[in-house]
């Protein structure tokens, strides 16, 4: 059986009580981020690998959103 999405809870529901200025300077910082985490991990100095993953989620989730408010504001 298919899991149904969550809309109301999470990260997610964090993400879309923001506007679009505070996604944007999240998404920025995100990036630096996982830009940081790369060289940590290239030198051997990463102390939570899994952070990476994270990190590249939360990317995707603004992504995924600003998309959605791009694709809302084009049909109204």
């Amino acid at each position: 059986m298919a899991k149904k999405p969550e809309t109301g809870s999470g990260k997610a529901a964090d993400l879309r009580a923001k506007t679009d200025d505070q996604l944007s300077e999240q998404l920025v910082e995100l990036k630096r981020e996982q830009f940081n985490l790369r060289f940590q991990a290239a030198t051997n100095q990463l102390e939570r690998p899994a952070r990476i993953k994270e990190v590249r989620r939360d990317i995707a989730r603004i992504h995924t959103l600003q998309g959605e408010r791009s694709r809302a504001a084009e049909a109204k």
